[in-house]
């Protein structure tokens, strides 16, 4: 039982010592959306949509839950946050060429068919994330148009 109680201790311990070490949040002040909106111009119902359930992930501006100030959560979503960055960050429409846009939208139009975004883990946490089929029909359909800008033209349907 003593060992128990040590163990116990010496994690709660160390808990409680991980709290100090932080990732770098994801926030920046400013417009930095300004170029994708401008450029992509999404009708208001595809902007909400986009806001709701894809900007916290895929710009340089992160809405934190509380929940972000407890570590070992924090790294997990930093982490989640930096790949999705990768992948895709809005806030950076305008370093991107024309090819690149064209294969972003196209990569937004495979995860909305396959119902694959938003991420499922996010949308246990943000209920209003999720996409019912008309709002996913509107991105489709705003991403296959926005394709055309391109001059590539839209994916078949």
């Amino acid at each position: 039982m003593k060992v128990i109680k040590k163990i116990a201790k010496l994690l709660l311990l160390l808990f409680v010592a991980i709290q100090f070490f932080r990732p770098e949040k994801n926030i920046n002040q400013g417009n930095h959306l300004a170029g994708f909106i401008n450029e992509t111009n999404p009708p208001e119902n595809v902007k909400t949509i986009l806001t709701h359930s894809c900007y916290d992930c895929h710009s340089n501006n992160t809405e934190y839950p509380w929940y972000n100030n407890i570590a070992p959560v924090s790294w997990w979503l930093s982490a989640h946050i930096k790949d999705a960055k990768a992948a895709l960050n809005l806030s950076d429409w305008d370093n991107y060429n024309k090819g690149q846009k064209d294969r972003k939208l196209e990569e937004i139009i495979e995860v909305i068919e396959k119902g694959e975004m938003p991420l499922k883990e996010y949308h246990w946490m943000h209920q209003e994330a999720g996409l019912s089929k008309e709002q996913g029909e509107a991105v489709l359909e705003w991403a296959r148009r926005t394709k055309t800008l391109y001059g590539l033209g839209p994916l078949p349907r």
